[in-house]
This record gives C-alpha cells, structure tokens and sequence, in this order.
C-alpha cells in the first residue's frame, strides 16, 4: 500500500481511490496554517473548521472535511454561518473535497450555500531547486509582500502587514522574493506542518511576468519547504486556464478537486 506522505513520487499516490487520504492530509496542513498565530482549529458538528480573528486572508477562515448524514452535514452547515459570524467574518467558507460527503452540493443549495469556485488540489513531483534570482524574505520586505498581496487579492492592507508579521515569526512559514531594483518583482509563501507543505501564495509584479520568475519563485518556495521537513509539497490552483497550466509548468500534477461554497453571514454579525 502506498504511503502518500513517505512516497510522494510513487504513480500510485494520483490514483483515484488514494483522494481521500491524500485530501486528508493536505487539509489538515490548511487548517494549522490558518491558525497562524492565534487562530484555533476545532470541529463544528461534522466539519472541521479553522477561525483566526487575525488573519484577513480568504483562506484563512474555512471549513472542510464535512462527513456524515445529510441531517448531520445540513445541520453543521447552518451551525457554520453562526462560527463564522461570531469572529466577525461577512462570509462562511467550505472546501469541499474527496473528504466530503458526495452529495454536499444539493444539501449546500437547500441550505443558502453557493459554490464559488472551482479548484484543483495539486502535487509537485520530482525533485525541486532553488533559482538564482530569488533570495529568502526578510523582515524589510513584508511591507512589499502585503502591497503585492493587498493588490492581488483585494484585502486589507495594513491588516494584512500585522498577519504576515505574525508569520514572518513562525518557523513553519517560508517566504521568498525576487528583487526589482528598490522594490519587489515579486514573492511566494509557503508553510509546512507535519511532512506536508503548501505553496499558498505566489505573486509577480505585473510588469515583470512572463520572464520566468514565477517559476522560480515556485521552486525555491518548494526546495525551502522540503528543505524544512516537507515530504509531500501540494497547492490549490482554480481549475482550468493559466493557473493550472502554470502549476504543470512548475512540476505540480493534479490529484483531485476542491470546490469552495460560500454564504454570506452579514446580518448575523453584532
């Protein structure tokens, strides 16, 4: 039997009936990076589930691996939209993946949940090297990090500075950067927990794409993560177009796919 965490390189691992597991342990690797620094991981009824009232990114605060009977996972559905209201979230969030039950999509829809994305859950194969140009992160470069990040992604700018302090500090978190004269060309971000590490985040300067560096981003983000313990690196790339041809392009292969349901908790906030 194939170990997906001892043998990430074995054809095996992308084998249909193996999701699951390998699922499982990606996941789990999401929720302990969204706890980061302060945040906790739980469950709500069927669900596990990560909330950090610090962490302003999208991902930050989810739900996953919703398992159990239709009453079960309708109830934690309606039991999520409180959690997520009550550390001030406008907006609940599920990753729906080989760990959730088949039929989340019909008991999403009778319960106000709509699916807003649909992704791919990746892992890179082969053997992985750091590139010239891009250097490890310092602490000077988190103000361009967050500016790069900010604009990406639409959120909070001087919040989000204040949450990548809080990983800046952690050991299990890896930044790197590629330069571009007085500022930055760009970044990647990565976290490790347990032999599992992610590649979450990686943003190039517009002006500066199409020259290569977010390959090389991506690779020295890999190397430094299997350099810190990582046995298996994963990602999540939305499903279909460059970002998944970008991810093939970098040695990722696709393994399963991830849809993300939202509903919208506004009125419940205090």
């Amino acid at each position: 039997m194939v170990d997906p965490l001892r043998d990430p390189d074995d054809p095996e691992l992308l084998d249909p009936y193996r999701a699951r597991e390998l699922a499982g342990l990606v996941e789990a690797a999401r929720l302990a990076s969204g706890a980061v620094r302060y945040g906790k991981v739980g469950r709500v009824g069927a669900a596990q589930v990560v909330v950090n009232r610090d962490d302003p990114l999208p991902g930050g605060n989810h739900a996953c691996a919703v398992y159990g009977s239709s009453a079960e996972v309708a109830g934690t559905l309606m039991r999520l939209e409180q959690t997520f209201a009550d550390v001030g979230r406008a907006e609940a969030v599920l990753y729906a993946s080989p760990t959730t039950v088949a039929e989340i999509e019909g008991i999403a829809d009778d319960t106000g949940w709509h699916a807003v994305e649909e992704a791919l859950a990746v892992v890179h194969r082969g053997p992985a090297t750091a590139s010239p140009p891009v250097r490890p992160a310092r602490d000077v470069d988190l103000p361009g990090i967050a500016e790069l990040l900010a604009d990406d992604l639409g959120v909070d700018g001087p919040r989000l500075l204040r949450h990548l302090g809080q990983r800046a500090d952690d050991p299990r978190c890896a930044f790197v950067v590629v330069d571009d004269g007085d500022r930055l060309g760009g970044f990647a971000s990565g976290f490790g927990e347990r032999g599992v590490g992610l590649v979450e985040h990686v943003v190039v300067r517009p002006a500066r794409r199409r020259r290569g560096l977010g390959g090389a981003l991506v690779a020295t983000a890999v190397a430094a993560l299997r350099d810190a313990g990582a046995l298996l690196v994963a990602a999540h790339v939305a499903e279909g177009g460059a970002g998944e041809r970008f991810a093939e392009a970098c040695g990722f292969e696709a393994c399963y796919p991830v849809t993300a349901y939202a509903r919208r908790v506004d009125e419940l906030l205090d």
